[in-house]
């Protein structure tokens, strides 16, 4: 049955925005403040309904917006007098108070969707001020008091978020009023809503000067600390993710500060997103503010490689599969092979202090504690389904060839300090089939190929090793090698090509 109220409520959405906007500057006019609730809700509503499309959007204008100005600020002296007076006595009062400027803010956010002239109508009365303070004073409140709460601030930060969206001048507003201390209350807070709409207004506004802010404000580091916290927390939150790779990741100081700050759980989530950012910017020109601040941030992850490596010998125990220093080790290579995959962009790296002279003490340690007792990185080719398969130290060894492979691409240099390290006989040593490093034989042959490119003296090693029969000749021809005898001396060639 439809009550004459739903009917009177049904007749005035059927009005245009301006009847409803003059409709409700006359209800608000000269009503007492507790029939305020009362007399607008009603048109607001209706005035929410109509936003939602276009063509009533383009209807709106500046004096609609003056009205919510004087409406929220009304409500927000109600919220400070409750505030400085908590009383139960109030409370219903104080939760009409928040059904309303739920229904303003939810209004609003409609009204700025796509349109620059609200946008500009609500800056220009000074809409800013009310909604941050409201926002502001509901901090203080808690999140246990009632659904009304919550629902006011939903719609503030979706409301925020639609202000200024694509408006410069706005964002420039909203960050001087809102940051640090509105973004991280609401970005710690338990509600998903709260945190996903705090998301994007935080996304929405951030460019590169405001990212630098984070680094020189007391709080700001401690702000991008909670936005990795929800990356771990809220996995499938696209916002927060889209805020560390779109644009924490262009200033490398910051990601710097803050992989020191966090713990190794968030340190590992960090390490993911930059290797999804890398693929992302590989195809890129090579000359993006991405890449850029990526190739700065890889000096320092290789730094922290280097720092941490020998963590991942942990592994040899069976009881040591979850240690998180040894898992960030294995991200930091992964992310290393990653990036030295290309060398245009990337073979700085070749040249990283001490880099090579790891990677290639760490194959020795790691394929000597293999020879030592059965553990993750002895030679398995039982070709049979184990739970090694789903060991995270899988494919370490490979990987490290794998790096060695790309420092020498080129690299005469690095390529003599393989041999003096005594890197070639560790590397021959892992080409054949080996359950707990997929396709190391592969990348065994690509890293001695690379290796014996235009380098005599490594085509001798493997020469002398072949003719003591360290290296078969099976072994070498899958690796598109022999080895001939000229003048009584030994020659490393490939297949079909002469000596060199």
């Amino acid at each position: 049955m439809t009550s004459a109220a739903a009917m009177g409520k049904m007749a005035v959405s059927c009005e245009c925005v301006p009847e409803l906007t003059a409709r409700l500057e006359e209800l608000t006019r000269d009503c007492q403040k507790e029939e305020l609730v009362l007399v607008s809700m009603t048109p607001i509503q209706s005035l929410t309904i109509a936003f939602k499309e276009q063509r009533n959007r383009k209807e709106a204008t500046q004096p609609l917006f003056e009205t919510f100005v004087n409406i929220l600020t009304a409500q927000l002296t109600e919220i400070e007098v409750f505030t400085d007076n908590p009383d139960s006595n109030r409370n219903r009062q104080l939760e009409a108070c928040l059904r309303l400027i739920a229904e303003c803010f939810r209004c609003l956010r409609n009204a700025c969707i796509q349109c620059v002239k609200n946008q500009s109508h609500g800056r220009n009365v000074g809409l800013f001020e009310p909604t941050i303070r409201i926002l502001h004073l509901l901090r203080g409140l808690g999140f246990s008091q009632s659904d009304d709460l919550l629902a006011a601030i939903r719609c503030g930060l979706q409301f925020l978020g639609n202000f200024v969206t694509g408006n410069e001048e706005s964002k420039h507003i909203l960050w001087k009023s809102a940051f640090p201390d509105l973004f991280l209350h609401y970005l710690t807070q338990s509600d998903k809503k709260v945190v996903t709409y705090c998301c994007m207004v935080l996304f929405t506004c951030l460019n590169a000067e405001r990212t630098t802010d984070l680094l020189n404000h007391t709080k700001g580091v401690e702000l991008a600390e909670a936005v990795i916290k929800i990356c771990k927390k809220e996995p499938e939150l696209d916002w927060a993710f889209l805020i560390v790779t779109d644009q924490f990741l262009k200033c490398p100081d910051l990601m710097v500060e803050l992989y020191i700050k966090l713990n190794n759980h968030e340190r590992i989530v960090v390490l993911d997103l930059i290797s999804v950012k890398l693929s992302e910017i590989l195809g890129c020109p090579a000359g993006s503010d991405d890449l850029s601040a990526l190739m700065k941030l890889m000096q320092f992850l290789a730094s922290c490689f280097l720092e941490k490596c020998m963590a991942v010998l942990k592994f040899t125990s069976a009881t040591e599969e979850e240690n998180e220093e040894a898992l960030i080790v294995i991200r930091l290579l992964d992310i290393l092979c990653q990036a030295t995959s290309n060398y245009e962009k990337f073979s700085y790296l070749q040249n990283s202090p001490g880099l090579l002279e790891t990677v290639v003490d760490l194959l020795y340690q790691t394929h000597l504690a293999g020879k030592q007792q059965q553990n993750i990185f002895s030679i398995n080719q039982s070709l049979s389904f184990t739970d090694q398969t789903f060991h995270p130290a899988v494919g370490f060894k490979a990987h490290l060839i794998h790096l060695i492979g790309n420092l020498c691409y080129h690299n005469n240099e690095n390529q003599d300090k393989v041999r003096e390290l005594g890197g070639i006989p560790i590397i021959l040593d892992n080409c054949s089939i080996d359950d707990n490093n997929p396709f190391v034989s592969q990348w065994a042959v690509f890293t001695i190929r690379i290796l014996t490119e235009q380098n005599l003296k490594n085509q001798e090693v493997i020469s002398q090793m072949a003719y003591q029969g360290v290296a078969d000749s099976a072994m070498l021809n899958n690796m598109g090698l022999q080895v001939e005898e000229q003048d009584g001396k030994l020659y490393v060639k490939s297949q079909g090509k002469s000596s060199q």
